[in-house]
């Protein structure tokens, strides 16, 4: 997995390419826990790169989305593949997350 934060105005962007699994997902939630802890509660996860994600990448999107709801915040996904959709779907997780089709349109989102 390859991760990269970029800021647009007070929205986080978190890029995540390559697989999200057991492995990287640390990497990932301590990267979300900084960003949060840092006090930046808008967060987008630029899935457009990401091929794969594991129950342990899934896992971290959850526990992402719920702490940056408790900050009054929120964790919103762009540009999810459909192959990662898939698994998103099945676990139920499209209805619990808000998704985008890209980028600009889940920084919008929080206009």
């Amino acid at each position: 997995m390859d991760l990269k934060t970029d800021k647009r105005d007070d929205v986080v962007v978190l890029a995540i390419s390559g697989s999200l699994d057991a492995l990287s997902a640390p990497e990932l939630a301590d990267t979300i826990s900084a960003q949060l802890g840092a006090g930046s509660v808008k967060l987008v996860a630029d899935l457009a790169q990401l091929d794969y994600t594991s129950s342990a990448g899934l896992r971290v999107l959850l526990n992402g989305v719920k702490a940056a709801r408790q900050k009054g915040g929120d964790l919103r996904l762009a540009a999810v593949q459909p192959n990662v959709k898939k698994v998103l779907d099945l676990s139920g997780f499209m209805s619990i997350m808000k998704s985008f089709p890209d980028v600009a349109a889940a920084v919008a989102s929080y206009a």
